[in-house]
């Protein structure tokens, strides 16, 4: 078969399907990063206990247990970052030779898939492999920045420098957060993409449960219910 014969036997319901992951991996992301504040994400409250946690460095004199914490969060973005690059390898090696994949893949399907399209669906994985990875390692580096800014607050609470330095700190932290979060639902949606081998219904099915994954791990899990106790009714809650 020749390009064009192959690539037209993707399908409406094809496009359908990669179009609403897309959808759903961007409109979760706004819906996370700017929710109700009846109802906010775990990444925004977050977002205030980030901020307090900077409130609180300035009245310490030692802040050994702060660079601590800094480093433990740049080792979780290096490992993401580095698990990412990693998947990332493992799907171009597929991509150059996907027989053993094709073979698999009409086993589940009972349909013979060129190898072309076979390349086309594992582009799509590798696209989101690719933005989490970039996402990991921003991440790592705005924790870099944000510890260099910590390293810069002075020591003296009365300092009229204090406050506004460790607001910046607040704020790079904050933001280096959001981008670990957002290479984190890359990842899922990665993983979730895979069920596009399986066909169009496997791939709508697979970015359902994604979808409901996420979300309910920002709005309704144990963790939030446990982080939202006792949180005064006037925190601020914009990131």
């Amino acid at each position: 078969m020749n390009f064009m014969t192959e690539f037209n036997s993707l399908t409406g319901l094809d496009a359908i399907a990669v179009g609403l992951l897309v959808a759903v991996w961007l409109g979760l992301t706004w819906w996370i990063e700017h929710p109700t504040a009846a109802r906010p994400s775990v990444t925004i409250v977050m977002s205030e206990y980030r901020r307090e946690w900077m409130r609180v460095l300035i009245t310490r004199d030692t802040r050994i247990f702060d660079a601590q914490i800094i480093a433990s969060l740049r080792q979780g973005t290096a490992f993401f970052a580095s698990t990412s690059l990693l998947a990332v390898g493992g799907v171009l090696a597929l991509i150059g030779n996907v027989e053993p994949l094709r073979g698999v893949a009409e086993e589940i399907t009972m349909v013979q898939s060129p190898i072309l399209i076979l390349q086309i669906k594992l582009g799509l994985v590798l696209l989101l492999l690719g933005n989490a990875f970039l996402k990991f390692v921003w991440s790592n580096r705005v924790f870099g920045y944000c510890s260099v800014m910590i390293a810069a607050v002075p020591n003296d609470p009365n300092d009229p420098m204090a406050q506004p330095m460790a607001s910046k700190a607040a704020e790079l932290n904050i933001r280096s957060a959001m981008n670990f979060n957002r290479g984190l639902r890359s990842m899922y949606f990665a993983l979730g993409a895979v069920a596009w081998l399986a066909g169009p219904i496997a791939l709508l099915g697979a970015v359902v449960v994604t979808a409901w994954v996420i979300w309910s791990r920002e709005f309704a899990s144990v963790p939030r219910a446990i982080i939202m106790e006792d949180m005064p009714d006037d925190a601020d809650t914009k990131a």
